[in-house]
């Protein structure tokens, strides 16, 4: 499932390619007709991301919300216009468990890409005529189209420019909504710090944290509590604070609360501005470029069960806990 990062990147690709443009939107499959049909030939005004929640604004008051859920992916298709902290026009976004590549062979000034194909440094340019896929895990395939591409697939909606093309699959929400729909939509969220750092968005984050007995590995998936962490981050973000998962909210001492939402605010700005959820510090040269193109050389505990832990050398545990996989060291988490 995407966590907040790369939704706020995918939102980042609106904001540049279809805000202030009007947009043709169809329901290829036609699930999402009636939808469609409400936001047809309105120009897009905004473009905003909550945590894992997407909202695309367009004239008269409407708004298009989306959650990917696991399955959704969006592809782009077009004169895509490159922002230097979005993926590349040869890759999709997310993680990946494959190994990468990097662009002029191994100089140390070389792009690095990641198995997809994502740049995760820097732009490669723009304008680019180009095919993006931005999901957590898509299969590579031909880049050869013409525009606009036919529908491929369950395609729900589709937004179409006269330049640019966007189609969205298998979500678990898309519908139209009202202002104080939108509103009332983000209200029952957590705070999300690239959104609003403040004091008060800080004190909201702890003060539920500290009157909930629910493991803090649960409320750190909760999006009412805070928006946009999931299974990777949560799992990175506890081994970070030395923190043992099952800590009920309420018995975690309040300055490791606030150090868990500053280090969220900076994990998830790494991961916007890379397109990696890099959870290591101080990495630098080769092991840096190695964790950008490797999700296996950038994180302490998520997919390492049965490994040594990087710090303290006991094996990394694996289990169950709200129906996800946790990840995490008896050891430096205990």
């Amino acid at each position: 499932m995407p966590e907040g990062h790369s939704v706020h990147r995918i939102t980042r690709q609106f904001e540049r390619n279809f805000v202030g443009h009007l947009v043709h939107v169809s329901s290829p499959q036609g699930r999402f007709a009636e939808g469609a049909a409400l936001l047809d030939g309105r120009r897009m005004t905004d473009a905003r991301a909550v945590g894992k929640q997407m909202f695309l604004g367009f004239e008269g008051d409407r708004w298009l919300r989306v959650h990917l859920g696991i399955y959704g992916a969006w592809d782009f298709a077009g004169d895509i216009l490159l922002d230097p902290t979005i993926a590349s026009a040869n890759g999709r976004m997310g993680q990946t468990n494959m190994r990468g590549t990097f662009l002029d062979g191994p100089n140390p000034d070389a792009v690095v890409l990641d198995a997809a194909g994502e740049n995760s440094l820097t732009s490669i340019g723009a304008p680019r005529r180009t095919r993006l896929r931005m999901a957590e895990s898509e299969k590579e395939g031909d880049t050869a189209w013409s525009f606009p591409p036919e529908p491929v697939g369950q395609v729900r909606v589709r937004l179409l420019t006269d330049t640019v093309c966007a189609d969205l699959r298998g979500p678990t929400a898309c519908e139209v909504l009202d202002p104080a729909q939108v509103e009332a939509t983000v209200a029952r969220l957590g705070p999300d710090p690239l959104l609003d750092d403040s004091a008060e968005a800080e004190e909201r984050f702890v003060s539920t944290v500290r009157r909930k007995p629910t493991p803090i590995a649960l409320l750190l998936m909760d999006q009412n509590v805070v928006a946009g962490i999931g299974n990777v981050y949560r799992a990175e973000l506890l081994f970070r604070a030395g923190l043992n998962p099952h800590t009920p909210g309420r018995l975690v001492p309040e300055e490791t609360v606030r150090e868990l939402w500053h280090d969220w605010g900076r994990l998830l700005r790494v991961g916007v501005e890379t397109g990696q959820m890099m959870t290591m510090d101080g990495l630098e040269g080769e092991a840096y470029r190695a964790a950008m193109a490797n999700r296996d050389d950038r994180h302490w505990v998520y997919k390492r069960e049965g490994l040594p832990c990087r710090v303290c050398g006991t094996n990394i545990v694996l289990e169950e806990l709200g129906a996800r996989k946790l990840y995490w060291c008896p050891s430096c988490q205990a």
